[in-house]
């Protein structure tokens, strides 16, 4: 695994290669800086009980909002005014970026990521990362995590970065969350409402606490600043993999060194070519993304049925791997191409499942229907890439379609020319 940081003065951009191939993209702009994880003191504007919603004000142009679901009181009724009252300050931390008209989401259940734990200071349980398979390795970890646990107060999430990690380094994390915890209640006691009280890092630096491991081959940064920062970070919380971070000072950008400005052009387009002849269509809308399976030139040698089975398996993997680069989430519905037996419509359900295991974000997949549609859903907390890099077209508003130059004639007359 490589990672690949390119920095501007307006924005940065994280590309992480595996095999030499892009499999997460990661952009941060300057105007649009990321607020996602960070801890505001926010006041209660507004409660519609009818949508069990409250409207906190976080110092943002548009309200954030709090589900009732998401506030934290002693309190076993879901009656959310008597929860929570306008004018109220609380403390919360943003749970999800604005997307299109929406402000952010917030959470009054707030959590605090470290390398290998998740301390949550309102919770009460021990959990751990289903990607732990080893049963041994779980009660071990448990067990350490179990003792910490006696002496605090909340829940602790074990991440998947904690497996065969010593015993020393996990309770070190843990003192160090708590010990954050307890500044930013401090901060909460003495700061104005809608001031930032904790900010979660940088994507850079996010990408080093997430992604380091025996992995990781190589981290090229062609930002003197951003490479001596990210040393000292390292220095501090991963020294056996300082020597795996360089500084890039060639002429040509680093991103087309690596091939991989070629790769981001390739995901505006809403058509992603497979290796065999086949390709699949994207068409992303604000909470809805259809995707198209289709053979094209690829036909196998035998028959139907083993062409659409050999396609499907392929844009599986492929279906996958777009949905974390452009970071789609909410309902997607995949048509794969139709297969009759049972068999081959489990075995492409599966191999979309296991495609889609490494995804940071929360997944969920439903069996195929007998029509070849299979519904899933991707947790959405930001923008998508889409969304991100481009703009509604001022022709078509984004729909993709205009007028014929003979639709606009006889539509509207000769006294508006079309635009084409």
């Amino acid at each position: 695994m490589v990672i690949v940081v390119n920095k501007s003065v307006e924005e940065t951009k994280v590309a992480i290669l595996e095999n030499g191939k892009l499999s997460d993209l990661f952009i941060e702009r300057k105007k649009s800086e990321k607020i996602l994880n960070n801890i505001y003191k926010g006041r209660v504007q507004n409660i519609v009980p009818a949508l069990g919603l409250v409207f906190v004000d976080i110092g943002f142009s548009k309200s954030a909002y709090l589900n009732v679901d998401d506030v934290v009181v002693q309190c076993d009724k879901k009656n959310i005014e008597n929860m929570i009252k306008p004018g109220q300050d609380i403390i919360v931390q943003v749970y999800k970026e604005p997307i299109s008209s929406k402000g952010p989401k917030v959470t009054m259940n707030i959590s605090l990521p470290g390398r290998f734990l998740v301390y949550v200071p309102f919770g009460d349980n021990v959990g751990i990362s289903k990607r732990i398979k080893n049963k041994q390795e779980c009660e071990r970890l448990k067990g350490i995590v179990n003792e910490i646990k006696k002496k605090i107060v909340g829940g602790i999430i074990i991440r998947t970065e904690a497996k065969k990690v010593k015993e020393t380094e996990i309770k070190n994390e843990s003192n160090y969350l708590i010990k954050l915890w307890m500044s930013i209640v401090e901060k909460f006691k003495n700061m104005e409402p809608t001031d930032l009280i904790h900010k979660d890092l940088g994507t850079v630096f996010q990408v080093v606490r997430d992604y380091f491991s025996d992995n990781i081959a190589l981290m090229c940064i062609d930002s003197r600043k951003e490479f001596n920062e990210v040393v000292n970070f390292v220095k501090i919380m991963f020294p056996e993999f300082i020597d795996k971070i360089v500084f890039y000072d060639s002429e040509t950008p680093i991103f087309q060194a690596y091939g991989i400005e070629e790769e981001i052009n390739e995901l505006c387009s809403s058509k992603v070519n497979l290796n065999f002849g086949g390709y699949i269509i994207i068409q992303e809308m604000e909470s809805l993304c259809a995707i198209d399976v289709n053979s094209g030139k690829f036909t196998s040698k035998f028959d139907q049925e083993e062409t659409a089975v050999l396609t499907n398996l392929e844009a599986s993997k492929e279906i996958a791997r777009q949905l974390r680069l452009r970071n789609i989430g909410g309902i997607i519905v995949i048509d794969f191409i139709d297969m009759k037996k049972p068999s081959n419509r489990r075995e492409v359900f599966n191999r979309l499942r296991k495609a889609t295991m490494n995804d940071k974000a929360k997944i969920k997949i439903w069996p195929m229907t007998k029509l070849g549609l299979i519904e899933m859903t991707r947790e959405r907390k930001k923008k998508s890439l889409f969304f991100l890099l481009g703009d509604a077209c001022p022709v078509c508003q984004g729909l993709g379609f205009v007028f014929s130059k003979k639709s606009s004639n006889f539509y509207y007359g000769n006294k508006i020319e079309s635009k084409y």
